[in-house]
């Protein structure tokens, strides 16, 4: 993920003390012709398959960061709908020390246009995925589509599975 400027602002002033930052998840739904399709990308960084997430910038509405995430991230256009789950991440620290802890807002999203391609750097691979062909991801980032979709699709979970 790069690294917002206002972020490197705050660095050269704080060190590697832990920031308190707001994030957004955008779970991007379609329908396709197995049903319900969640768009995923693949980082860069670190090969995981996970939702399309960010850093809210200062003063952007948190619905308005999830969008533009998503244009930036996978180079799709869809619409925040509604806020789905608002939770805080345990704190992490980085190889190079910097500490944060995150707030994050769940956005369920739904897709409007475009062609899934890794669309900024941040990300190898976007793919759509049928439920019950979700690749291996977090079980964070699953928790995150089970709870868009209303607390039932863990079931639909069949292949992929999480990882701790």
């Amino acid at each position: 993920m790069a690294t917002p400027d206002f972020i490197t602002a705050l660095r050269r002033k704080i060190g590697h003390d832990e920031l308190w930052l707001s994030g957004v998840t955008a779970v991007v739904m379609r329908r396709g012709a197995d049903g319900t399709e969640i768009l995923l990308v693949r980082r860069a960084d670190n090969d995981q398959w996970t939702n399309v997430t960010g850093i809210i910038d200062p003063g952007e509405q948190p619905a308005d960061a999830a969008e533009r995430e998503v244009l930036e991230e996978a180079g799709t256009v869809a619409v925040a709908e509604r806020l789905a789950w608002v939770h805080t991440h345990p704190p992490v620290q980085w190889p190079n020390g910097d500490k944060a802890q995150f707030l994050d807002l769940v956005f369920a999203c739904r897709y409007v246009s475009g062609e899934a391609h890794p669309a900024d750097g941040e990300n190898t691979e976007a793919r759509w995925f049928a439920l019950g062909d979700m690749p291996r991801m977090a079980l964070t980032q699953l928790e995150r589509i089970d709870v868009v979709l209303g607390g039932n699709a863990a079931a639909k979970f069949e292949r992929g599975g999480a990882t701790p």
